[in-house]
């Protein structure tokens, strides 16, 4: 169980976003998940991709399991692909959006722009 007090982890800079948990009117309830940001491509929302374990009864073991969830992402918290991140449960914001990004845990170090040495022609 992940704790996670809104007040206390507010980040410093200030935003407009009515979707902001901080800054507007959206309630964190239900689950707290954590993850790493995968794309941050689409206007104000990114991608996290969260790994958990499943028990399977049939062989007696466990299994990983990767799940993609969509976030909102408030214009006050900054955010790049490979970040480690929290994200909040809350009403649906959007078709696919029913999270929202709460804070940045760790910083990834994945750089956009550099090319791995098997993708070289």
């Amino acid at each position: 169980m992940i704790n996670f007090d809104l007040k206390a982890n507010a980040p410093k800079k200030e935003c407009n976003d009515p979707k902001c948990p901080y800054h507007g009117k959206v309630r964190i309830h239900g689950r707290l998940r954590r993850g790493a940001v995968s794309s941050t491509k689409m206007d104000k929302s990114i991608v996290v991709k969260s790994e958990s374990t499943i028990y399977v009864p049939k062989y007696n073991r466990y299994s990983k399991v990767i799940t993609k969830l969509y976030a909102h992402k408030p214009e006050c918290i900054d955010v790049k692909v490979g970040d480690e991140v929290l994200i909040g449960e809350t009403r649906p914001l959007s078709k696919t959006k029913n999270f929202v990004l709460l804070k940045v845990i760790k910083k990834g170090e994945h750089v956009e722009g550099l090319v791995d040495s098997n993708e070289r022609n």
